[in-house]
């Protein structure tokens, strides 16, 4: 992201003192209303988001065995004079989540109600009433039957059921915790984001809409590429004549490499600032001229929650298909095990991406057509998303959090229930201060000497002059 130091540190503490859980609450101030005759029955009102960086929202959820098409049902607070709409061909597969953003047609109170009624207007399928603002979600536990409690934000994804902070406590990093510069002083200035490790290069995004090529220092770190128009970076555009200027905050490989493509995570046009774009770029590095332009773009912004324009799209990694057959993958899509050969040419493997202002995960398949389609929705379990990066050696998923969170970094695979879950939770290393860290790149099984391996991290606000960092981790 490209806004100074202090809005992270503002942002920061909002966040921590939102996804604190909520203090007990007095017996019947939170009631859910009745069930009614199906297919009203199976949905039900799941989550309630009513302040924070997430715009007043509803979430709906499945719970029943049937699609059910909820065209022109319509969503009320604790008046009747303003409802939301919902949208003609809009069906809610069993299972699935979806929430909506009601903010435009009535505003969520400290004290009010969220209900659901049937296109008539007059049958309630369902409600919910509470008396005091989500801190920062209210959300019903197990999803679509019990009880709404204090959670941590998932919407359009299983509600978390555990502690507001994902319910693992962190241990001690698993490497030494000493850490070192990786750069010369100054080379990158502000706004350097995401970082991947291919082999012998490091790719960067920068926030300034640029993508550089990294190779090793010969002291442990990087310095950028002299040769190829890389010296300085490269100036992405979005596609279409080469326009726009990209917030490029993550940035990952398929399993081809960076022949098949370099692909960068933005959150939004620079010249239209206040408007997200969140979207996936894929670009052609093949070149020597000093600017990319993108051969491809994913636009995702229609499909996702909205968030403020400088809270969306900071991470991008991609997870290969192999892996996520073998371990049983649920497809959110389907309810069924993840099924790659029904999406056409695809590169491979399912492209997850971070969302910093809500800390959510998900998962899409990006066909070749310029098609997408969503396969997973996971909240990571802290208050923001910085970066994603896939281990392959280990079969692991790392997340990462900056100062927001004091550099917390979790792992997630795939469990028995075929989702994305948590399986460790470490703090930053010790010999690390609480940096703006939005990268971090861990080495191949081939850099692993004598049971460890680096690993490095871009600090966006470049503290000490310094935007890149080394440390260890455990093979």
């Amino acid at each position: 992201m490209t806004e100074p130091r202090t809005r992270h540190r503002r942002h920061r503490l909002a966040l921590t003192l939102a996804l604190v859980a909520a203090p007990a609450l007095v017996a019947g101030a939170l009631t859910a209303g009745p069930a009614h005759a199906a297919p009203a029955d199976d949905i039900r009102i799941n989550e309630v988001v009513t302040t924070g960086d997430v715009n007043d929202s509803i979430e709906l959820y499945n719970k029943g065995a049937a699609s059910v098409d909820i065209s022109g049902w319509i969503l009320k607070d604790d008046g009747n004079s303003s409802k939301y709409k919902i949208a003609s061909g809009t069906t809610l597969a069993p299972g699935a989540f979806r929430a909506f953003d009601v903010h435009a047609s009535f505003g969520l109170g400290s004290g009010d109600k969220a209900r659901l009624y049937l296109p008539d207007g007059s049958t309630l399928a369902d409600s919910f009433t509470w008396s005091e603002h989500s801190a920062p979600s209210w959300s019903r536990c197990p999803d679509g039957t019990g009880a709404f409690k204090a959670a941590a934000l998932t919407l359009g994804a299983p509600n978390s059921c555990g502690t507001s902070g994902g319910g693992t406590t962190p241990v001690a990093w698993p490497g030494s915790g000493s850490v070192a510069t990786a750069d010369a002083s100054n080379v990158f200035g502000e706004d350097l984001s995401g970082l991947y490790q291919e082999g012998g290069v490091m790719w960067a995004a920068q926030n300034s809409g640029k993508l550089w090529r990294l190779l090793p220092n010969g002291s442990g770190g990087w310095t950028p590429d002299t040769a190829g128009g890389w010296s300085s970076g490269k100036t992405l555009r979005f596609p279409g004549g080469g326009s726009g200027s990209p917030d490029a905050e993550g940035v990952t490989v398929t399993g081809t490499g960076a022949a098949g493509g370099v692909f960068v995570a933005s959150e939004r046009n620079s010249a239209s600032s206040g408007t997200s774009r969140l979207s996936v770029l894929k670009y052609d590095v093949s070149g020597t001229g000093s600017t990319l332009t993108a051969a491809k773009e994913w636009n995702l912004t229609a499909d996702l929650p909205s968030v403020g324009s400088n809270l969306g799209l900071e991470a991008v990694t991609w997870v290969p298909d192999s892996y996520l057959t073998g371990a049983g993958f649920k497809d959110a899509s389907t309810g069924a095990l993840y099924a790659p050969g029904g999406y056409g040419t695809h590169a491979g493997g399912v492209f997850f991406v971070g969302v910093e202002g809500t800390g959510m995960l998900y998962g899409y398949v990006l066909q070749d057509s310029g098609a997408f389609t969503r396969v997973a929705a996971v909240s990571s379990g802290m208050a923001g998303v910085m970066e994603l990066q896939w281990e392959p050696q280990v079969s692991r998923l790392w997340v990462v959090c900056d100062d927001t969170c004091s550099g917390q970094h979790r792992t997630m695979q795939v469990n028995a229930s075929g989702t994305l879950a948590v399986t460790a939770v470490f703090n930053r290393p010790g010999g690390m201060s609480d940096y703006n860290n939005e990268g971090f790149s861990v080495a191949g099984a081939a850099e692993c000497v004598g049971g460890s391996k680096p690993v490095f991290w871009s600090d966006d606000s470049n503290d000490g002059g310094h935007a890149l960092r080394r440390g260890s981790l455990t093979c």
